[in-house]
């Protein structure tokens, strides 16, 4: 591992929990429905805040929020994709940004299609 990643690393203070949908097969209806599924655990990873505010023509103020998952390159995360950070839920939106040392991915708070 080069100095680089080591120092990025280091400032990882979360832990990422990775829940994907995959079809299940249910053993007594032999139905195949998607479930969620747990393909990774308390993975390090940092979670990085910034806010944005912007005027309308009727100058009210609108604030927007960024929430950026800093974690390894080496973690594939697929998308629809719920993270589950610091007891709050997430889901990627759009593509990661890769780098050798490290991965940005853009989330958002995932909302329960309930």
């Amino acid at each position: 591992m080069d100095k680089t990643r080591k120092a990025i690393e280091m400032m990882y203070r979360d832990k990422c929990t990775i829940v994907e949908y995959q079809p299940v097969k249910d053993t007594i209806t032999k139905r195949t429905n998607n479930k969620e599924v747990v393909a990774l655990e308390n993975q390090p990873c940092k979670l990085s805040y910034k806010n944005i505010v912007s005027a309308t023509e009727g100058k009210v103020a609108k604030l927007e929020q960024t929430i950026k998952l800093f974690i390894s390159p080496n973690i594939s995360i697929k998308a629809g994709s719920k993270l589950i950070i610091n007891n709050k839920e997430y889901v990627r939106s759009g593509e990661p940004a890769i780098y050798p040392s490290h991965q940005e991915i853009i989330l958002e708070l995932f909302k329960d299609k309930a």
